[in-house]
């Protein structure tokens, strides 16, 4: 079988890329890896997707799509779909996130920034010709049983019963039905600080770059609000997340979108969804992958969870079954880091 580095040859090679630096970059949570190449003063980034993970082909079609309705993504090179090599666009080093690491002065520039963008891809007519999934209920029950699935043993010392995640997907199914009717619109999915950057652009959506959207389906408004504003990573101001909202609902006023009373259901139930995946992931990241510093994040993510659970009527079926089963008040973190990576 031939091997990933000589696959990534043969890629290049079929190139002007060939002869180019290749500098690897620190690895995220997911499976895909990247590399900045250098030649003659200009640079292009790599990504290796093996398969047979989601096809670089789907990368590729979404950031066309993005790219033609005036948000801006990275350019296609190169790209050999059958063995997920892909040469794109770099946009450089300057994320949101370390942006702000090295300058908290420009917290509410660069929210306002995601903001404006968010509100440009949701005025986008449709995304049809994408022919994405939908982000069903189906589909977000079974990223909530993240939870039940690696949280909730790491933590009580033993694994969920069949029983106890029968009950907590049909808690969120009580939940997510009790949501009122909402719009469709792409939901990129990832849509944070780490996967935002700064560009330099005239047109005011496109200075802001997009990574990451290769996941992305349709489904509500409220999912990449919650992704941005409940951050797993880090903390944001409570006065600054609504300045965010009431820039997107001004944005957004005149289009057939939802308004304030009805989407503050959906934030909350997709924030608190997206909290129960993200603790079964962090989890999974330490106990499988062996990537403890995911680890750090678990108390900010479970207190985002607590507070939507605590604040939402619509999900009162979901706390009911915490409060049943593992009691927030009575979670320590201390079991998971004696867990065996």
């Amino acid at each position: 079988m031939t091997s990933r580095a000589a696959l990534i040859d043969d890629f290049l090679a079929t190139t002007d890329w060939q002869d180019a630096q290749r500098e690897p970059l620190s690895q995220d949570a997911s499976f895909r890896r990247y590399w900045r190449l250098s030649l003659r003063g200009k640079s292009a980034m790599l990504m290796d997707a093996p398969p047979p993970e989601k096809p670089v082909s789907l990368f590729a079609g979404i950031a066309k799509f993005l790219r033609n309705n005036g948000l801006y993504a990275p350019a296609i090179y190169h790209m050999d779909e059958q063995h997920g090599l892909m040469l794109i666009e770099d946009f450089g080093n300057a994320t949101f996130t370390r942006i702000l690491q090295s300058d908290a002065t420009q917290e509410t520039g660069l929210y306002d920034l995601a903001i404006d963008s968010l509100i440009h891809l949701h005025r986008i007519p449709s995304c049809k010709p994408l022919s994405l999934a939908v982000y069903d209920t189906p589909t977000l029950i079974a990223e909530a049983q993240l939870f039940t699935e690696w949280f909730y043993p790491a933590v009580s010392g033993h694994p969920a019963s069949s029983r106890q995640k029968e009950q907590f997907g049909g808690a969120w199914e009580a939940s997510l039905s009790a949501l009122p009717a909402c719009s469709e619109v792409m939901v990129l999915r990832d849509y944070h600080v780490d996967n935002l950057m700064q560009l330099e652009q005239t047109n005011q959506p496109a200075q802001c770059g997009l990574l990451d959207f290769q996941d992305a389906l349709t489904g509500s408004p409220a999912y990449d609000l919650a992704s941005l504003l409940e951050d797993a990573r880090r903390d944001i101001p409570g006065a600054l997340k609504q300045r965010c909202l009431q820039r997107y609902f001004s944005g957004m006023a005149g289009q057939d979108g939802p308004g304030p009373e009805q989407l503050e259901p959906w934030l909350n139930v997709l924030a608190a969804q997206r909290h129960a995946k993200v603790l079964g992931i962090f989890v999974r990241l330490y106990i499988r992958d062996a990537k403890a510093n995911y680890l750090e994040h678990l108390p900010r993510v479970l207190a985002h969870y607590d507070a939507a659970l605590e604040r939402e009527p619509a999900l009162r079926p979901v706390l009911h079954w915490m409060t049943q089963n593992l009691p927030l008040q009575d979670i320590t973190l201390e079991n998971i880091k004696s867990s065996q990576p």
